[in-house]
């Protein structure tokens, strides 16, 4: 979709007229006015935790970061954040015991799932970050850098930049204006079935922005950071039942 903040290019070249969701919550729990039970926010050392926290609660969940794959069985929605390196991440995920409880939960159990930047990633079979890495293998594809490059824009892609929706899923209803989200990363998911993509981007040629697989859904933007579009998404994933 259009928006107002200019090209892709200048959009992601400045972020001085947005401000991000800061702060952090006082305690554990909060009361859902979704009744959608609790939000599990999985700490396993590389995620961007107060703030998917703040931002979730924004929006009415009950949220509750952990460090226990234990807790997974307890949660009625999961959220798998991630920052840095694939391969760093992926070894991080496994150490903390969180992969088997995942897979129970998410795949087995079929509750919500919502990845974030690398958690997005760490849903393909493999990444090529600094070398040849496992991920969980959830959604087909291969996480490999991005071309921008060769179209004279950086890497990292950071800023504000549109999507387009592919999916019909209500996890993209009800944006009041455009569909601009932040981003910052340098690699993105290579589907090699197109069908699971349910949005794209465009930066120096396009790439997956979000996935929908059954009842996962991920992004490569940050919600947590994108402001109203952000907290809009975020309050469909707590309403969302797949």
């Amino acid at each position: 979709m259009s928006s107002p903040h200019g090209s892709p290019s200048s959009r992601t070249s400045s972020t001085a007229s947005r401000s991000t969701i800061t702060g952090s919550s006082t305690g554990r729990f909060r009361s859902s006015r979704f009744d959608v039970g609790t939000i599990a926010v999985v700490d396993y050392g590389a995620g961007n935790l107060h703030s998917v926290r703040h931002a979730l609660e924004l929006v009415g969940g009950d949220v509750v970061v952990t460090t226990h794959p234990e807790d997974l069985r307890e949660a009625e929605r999961i959220v798998l954040p991630g920052v840095g390196a694939f391969g760093e991440c992926a070894a991080g995920l496994r150490a903390s015991g969180f992969v088997e409880s995942l897979d129970e939960e998410v795949r087995h159990r079929g509750k919500p799932l919502l990845g974030i930047c690398v958690g997005l990633q760490l849903l393909a079979r493999e990444g090529h970050e600094h070398g040849v890495h496992a991920g969980l293998g959830w959604v087909p594809g291969i996480v490999r850098k991005l071309e921008a490059e060769a179209a004279g824009l950086k890497i990292p892609h950071v800023g504000w930049n549109d999507i387009t929706a592919t999916s019909a899923s209500r996890i993209f209803e009800g944006f009041r204006r455009d569909t601009t989200f932040y981003f910052t990363h340098s690699f993105h998911l290579a589907l090699d079935d197109p069908s699971f993509e349910a949005a794209y981007c465009e930066y120096g040629g396009r790439f997956t922005a979000a996935v929908l697989k059954d009842n996962v859904v991920a992004t490569q933007f940050h919600p947590e950071k994108s402001q109203e579009n952000g907290l809009k998404l975020l309050e469909n994933f707590l309403q969302w039942k797949p």
